[in-house]
């Protein structure tokens, strides 16, 4: 019986890993190379979740470190997340994230992402004005010797 103990807590200790980082990791490689772009959204939103659950784990590990079944929840929560049966991460994203993602995002962080789409401003000659002439030496200043 020892050995057969010895045996699962192993396989646990190897589950959690292969859960949340092998097969993530080669399902998005997957997506990457193939046409549609409905599964790189499931694994773009799965790392998305999965940082931010990270997160959260680190800031509060030390009260989770008091509830004997975290690992556990995490390793079920994980799994739903990843594997494609479930779509966990997506359901999440769209269900959830987006909401606060959209609330929160301005133009300027829009447009910085998407540079085509620029807006100019009365305001964008003036600066560049300024940053050419604070960049551009002097004639005077060039005429006079350093000592």
């Amino acid at each position: 019986m020892g050995k057969l103990w010895t045996f699962i807590a192993q396989l646990h200790s190897i589950a959690g890993p292969v859960v949340t980082l092998l097969y993530p990791l080669y399902a998005s490689v997957v997506a990457i190379e193939s046409q549609s772009k409905l599964d790189d959204e499931q694994w773009l939103a799965y790392w998305i979740i999965y940082s931010f659950l990270s997160l959260v784990e680190m800031v509060f590990q030390p009260v989770l470190d008091w509830i004997p079944i975290w690992y556990d929840v995490k390793l079920l929560t994980v799994a739903w997340l990843a594997l494609p049966q479930f779509e966990g991460a997506s359901y999440l994203y769209e269900r959830f994230v987006r909401e606060h993602i959209r609330k929160y995002i301005t133009d300027r962080e829009h447009l910085q992402y998407n540079p085509h789409k620029t807006k100019t401003s009365p305001n964008d000659n003036k600066a560049k004005k300024r940053f050419v002439q604070f960049v551009t030496p002097n004639k005077q200043q060039e005429d006079q010797e350093a000592y």
